[in-house]
């Protein structure tokens, strides 16, 4: 079930499923604003967005959900857009009404700590959900040009297209200092396992999205090409093994290929690192794999969809991503 496009004077309502909209700079959310405007659109905050409980991790379960069920629930919403990540977005699976959420389908998109909401979503409803930049990311003064084009057309248009390479990426904490930015040339797509596919894409942040195993919340693996990435809490050694807790799911032997997101360079995750540790995975002998694509928690980041369809194609040094639907 695909939610309808954005459309000219429809509304984007803002939540915090982890995170309160209250660590966001004033100055970050007004220009956050101004771009997402040029959509054609306007923008709200959900009533508790900005509530910020210094007393525990997050808002309280009750406000988070009642955010989401009543975006969920007004006529004038079209997109439901994250206001950042967290840890704790798990808390709420319980308690979500996805009768609701089926019976008013509308474009959810986030990353990070929302792959668990956006994955568990896709899961129990049908709705495909995506995942992209957050509210905050918008916020960004230089280097959004790749991040805007892509979360503009996954939402506006219809057609098959290719996920060309940023010229560009960045891991900067670019909300601290914005003029000062450090940009390095993007070398392109990397091959580590050669082969073409074509499945539903499903992913995100491979640690959050690996806490949905074994519960009720966990889509299906079969048929699928999984777009993964981590943050820079990982190391060569938990990427390894969070990995493999994915590769001993049901059903992922029918997954057709993997595409990789790059790594923070905290991490310490590099390149070789990737290339030893899939190699090192029997299970993954004959399934195509490509590395170093621009999305998960460098910057800039294309948007892509849960439960959509892609296409993927590697071979030599040469690689491409197609979004069929979405």
């Amino acid at each position: 079930m695909f939610p309808d496009k954005l459309k000219q004077g429809g509304e984007i309502r803002v939540v915090s499923p982890a995170e309160s909209l209250s660590i966001i700079a004033e100055d970050q959310r007004k220009l956050a604003i101004q771009r997402l405007e040029q959509l054609g659109v306007r923008v709200s905050y959900s009533t508790y967005a900005e509530i910020n409980d210094e007393s525990a991790l997050s808002q309280s379960i009750e406000k988070r959900v009642s955010d989401l069920h009543e975006a969920f629930n007004d006529e004038r919403v079209t997109m439901i857009l994250t206001t950042i990540g967290g840890f704790d977005s798990n808390q709420l699976l319980r308690y979500l009404d996805y009768d609701l959420i089926r019976q008013n389908p509308k474009i959810f998109c986030g990353f990070s700590d929302i792959t668990i909401l956006s994955n568990a979503i896709y899961q129990k409803t049908g709705l495909v959900t995506y995942n992209g930049p957050h509210f905050s990311t918008f916020g960004m003064k230089k280097g959004m040009e790749y991040t805007w084009e892509h979360f503009r057309q996954m939402f506006t248009q219809t057609t098959p297209y290719f996920i060309e390479q940023a010229d560009y990426w960045s891991d900067d904490r670019w909300f601290l200092d914005q003029d000062n930015r450090q940009f390095y040339t993007n070398e392109g797509y990397t091959v580590i396992n050669e082969g073409s596919a074509t499945g539903r894409t499903l992913g995100g942040n491979l640690c959050t999205l690996n806490l949905l195993q074994g519960t009720e919340f966990m889509p299906a693996l079969e048929n699928t090409i999984l777009f993964l990435e981590d943050d820079e809490m990982t190391i060569p050694q938990t990427f390894d093994r969070d990995l493999q807790s994915l590769i001993h799911q049901p059903g992922f032997d029918q997954v057709k290929g993997l595409v990789i997101g790059r790594f923070q360079k905290e991490s310490n995750v590099s390149l070789d690192h990737i290339h030893a540790i899939i190699k090192s995975k029997e299970e993954l002998s004959n399934t195509p794999v490509i590395a170093q694509a621009s999305f998960g928690h460098t910057t800039p980041q294309f948007t892509f969809p849960i439960g959509g369809k892609a296409a993927i194609q590697a071979s030599g040094q040469k690689a491409s991503i197609q979004m069929i639907e979405y």
